[in-house]
């Protein structure tokens, strides 16, 4: 796991090295062994690299590196998982060492970059100059796990893994898009293609784009070129679903996800894992235990906050599978000292309040391994999420009862205070008793009132329903949720799984997990998104993931192969921090200094009206607005470092 960066300078040249050096040093922390750079002078082209060593720790493993003909140089943030069978694929080349990067550009050399990335497994970000043709590509892995942004910026066009790698070129001049942070508001997260600056991209996951310098001189970028496309995988999986019995779709899932493991697996350092006591991150470990002859290190954050803690379920499930288990309480006073931390960590506005226990289980893991696998992803391809239940049985409801009396209902459900559904279902045994219930039930109405199904997923996704409204003089930017003409026909809670893979995964849960983990050094690796998993998740049968009232259903029998029912099944919960009462309480004044009516209006980003609406709301304890005021605030603080800082 690496950081990457480089610059096409468009006008004077002189300090081109100096630049590229400054864009790699601000990413040290995503690789603190090593550094290099790459500089060809005539073509105003430099490539900087900052190296995490995994795989040939070795100076052979050193970037930028050159294929043997000299015709390629490359910069790779990732890993290749199937390196070795690319290297049998590339008999007769004579390599200098055993890195996954030289074997990416022998292939590249052999089989050209597209039919490379086809044929690579893994996750990355890279960028290829090829001195012969003068072309820069850039390419991305098929979910979006490792970040790659570019763009113009000032007197060059420049990419890199974070935008503070942009933000030190010296002639970049900041300037924010109303737009985007119209759909900030909207997801807590900026979607992609956008960026917060105009002007700047992010890469689409499963695509490259190949830049000729030639053309840069107009400031016109070419498109980005699909190699591998999710809504391609999930219309072919309808139109050619498994036929298999379950037990036949059980053995099948066991092997592939044995296999994603397996690769995963592969570290010339030490390796552990993240584990929640959750059905993901449980089959993760279990499946790594039982490909091991040692104990998996297993690491969990626990909290004493009831509602939010799985330290005792992870706990459980470590000493079934017999893990070497780590495990560390965290106080409400440690958790809120990451909070001043994240704008740096998150150089784009980020808002998924579970960015502090990510940081803090990194941190952690950080001590003892320096590559952890995650049991992200499971929730997006096998239909973990509550809101696949809900917006099924919502859209049946909506056939059966006519709006009015839906709204009705919805009214009579947000009249109640978020308080009285919490104390009441206090009453419920703890396996019973789902976390934040007054939340859900206040989604739940917001739901029932929708007026068409689109507008079910648009509510339960949104923390501002109309952020144009909220953003001053903001129009928001077009995205996959705005166009829902052009979602694959696959059944509601099909089209949901589908909008959060393609969107909420890769711009939310894995920038969380990047900037998380690659802030203290640690890679990340997260096997349930080997794309052989996400091709064989999308050709099963909708019966395989929801059933009976519940998600996940095969991944759950593939899981019990390993660890017991009991162990796993609860409530979901999510991997949160209590935002609400620390806004209530602790992170009080920091809230009000930062949402005061005065420094909104005189900043001109918001209408203070409605947030301050709000956070009056929530103060009094009538409504809990933690996700919507989470996203101002983590606005708000992203501003004072990088607008104003």
């Amino acid at each position: 796991m690496c950081g990457i960066a480089g610059i096409i300078d468009l006008g004077p040249r002189a300090a081109l090295a100096e630049t590229a050096r400054a864009m790699a040093e601000s990413l040290r922390h995503r690789g603190p062994d090593d550094s290099g750079l790459f500089v060809d002078e005539a073509a105003g082209v430099a490539l900087s690299h900052r190296r995490l060593s995994i795989i040939d720790l070795s100076p052979l493993g050193h970037q930028p590196m050159e294929s043997a003909d000299g015709r390629h140089v490359i910069v790779f943030n990732g890993e290749i998982y199937n390196y070795q069978l690319l290297r049998h694929e590339l008999a007769g080349e004579n390599f200098r060492g055993h890195s996954d990067t030289e074997i990416l550009l022998a292939a590249v050399t052999r089989f050209g970059i597209e039919e490379t990335l086809k044929r690579a497994n893994g996750m990355f970000a890279l960028a290829l100059y090829d001195r012969k043709n003068r072309v820069l590509h850039l390419a991305r892995d098929r979910l979006g796990q490792k970040p790659l942004y570019y763009g113009f910026a000032g007197n060059a066009f420049a990419f890199a893994s974070e935008l503070k790698a942009i933000r030190a070129i010296p002639s970049f001049a900041p300037d924010l898009d109303v737009a985007a942070l119209a759909s900030y508001m909207r997801h807590g997260y900026v979607p992609a293609p956008h960026a917060i600056y105009r002007g700047l991209f992010k890469l689409l996951p499963g695509t490259w784009l190949s830049i000729p310098l030639a053309g840069l001189a107009e400031r016109r970028l070419p498109e980005a070129r699909p190699y591998w496309s999710l809504e391609d995988k999930v219309k072919e999986g309808s139109a050619q679903p498994f036929d298999y019995s379950a037990e036949e779709a059980e053995d099948r899932l066991d092997a592939l996800l044995r296999d994603a493991v397996r690769h995963c697996m592969v570290s010339d350092v030490p390796l552990g894992a993240f584990l929640s006591g959750g059905i993901d991150s449980s089959t993760v470990v279990a499946l790594m235990q039982a490909q091991s002859s040692r104990p998996v290190r297993s690491f969990t954050i626990g909290f004493h906050e009831a509602g939010y803690d799985e330290a005792a379920f992870a706990g459980q499930v470590a000493r079934h599978l017999g893990t070497d288990h780590t495990e560390l309480y965290v106080d409400d006073a440690k958790a809120r000292a990451v909070v001043p931390e994240l704008p740096a960590m998150y150089d784009e506005p980020f808002a998924d309040s579970s960015q502090i226990p990510t940081a803090l289980v990194s941190g952690l893991a950080r001590e003892r391994v320096a590559v952890s696998l995650s049991g992200d992803g499971g929730d997006e391809l096998f239909g973990g999420y509550n809101r696949y239940v809900w917006g099924r049985n919502t859209e049946r409801l909506r056939a059966l009862v006519p709006g009015p009396l839906r709204r009705l209902g919805a009214g009579a459900i947000e009249s109640i205070p978020v308080g009285w559904f919490d104390a009441l279902t206090r009453f419920l045994p703890a396996r019973l008793r789902p976390p934040q219930p007054g939340d859900k039930l206040h989604k739940l109405a917001s739901v029932l009132a929708a007026p068409s199904a689109d507008e079910i997923y648009r509510r339960l996704v949104s923390l501002w329903p109309e952020p144009g409204k909220i953003v001053t003089g903001a129009r928001e930017a077009r995205t996959r949720l705005s166009a829902p003409e052009t979602w694959p026909a696959v059944g509601f809670a099909g089209q949901m799984m589908f909008l959060d893979a393609a969107g909420y995964l890769p711009d939310d849960i894995l920038t969380k997990l990047d900037r998380a983990s690659m802030a203290v050094g640690l890679e990340a690796r997260v096997p349930l998104l080997d794309h052989r998993v996400v091709e064989f998740a999308w050709r099963l049968p909708a019966r395989f993931k929801l059933r009976g009232g519940q998600g996940k259903w095969l991944l759950r029998r593939v899981l019990r192969r390993y660890v017991p029912d009991a162990l796993t099944d609860r409530p979901k919960m999510g991997f949160g921090v209590p935002i609400d009462s620390w806004l209530r309480g602790p992170l009080r004044d920091w809230a009000e200094t930062l949402l005061s009516e005065d420094r909104l209006r005189r900043e001109g980003f918001f209408d203070p009206a409605p947030i301050r609406r709000r956070l009056a709301e929530h103060l009094s304890g009538r409504r809990n607005w933690q996700h919507a005021l989470w996203a101002v605030l983590m606005f708000q603080a992203w501003t004072e470092r990088w607008l104003r800082g």
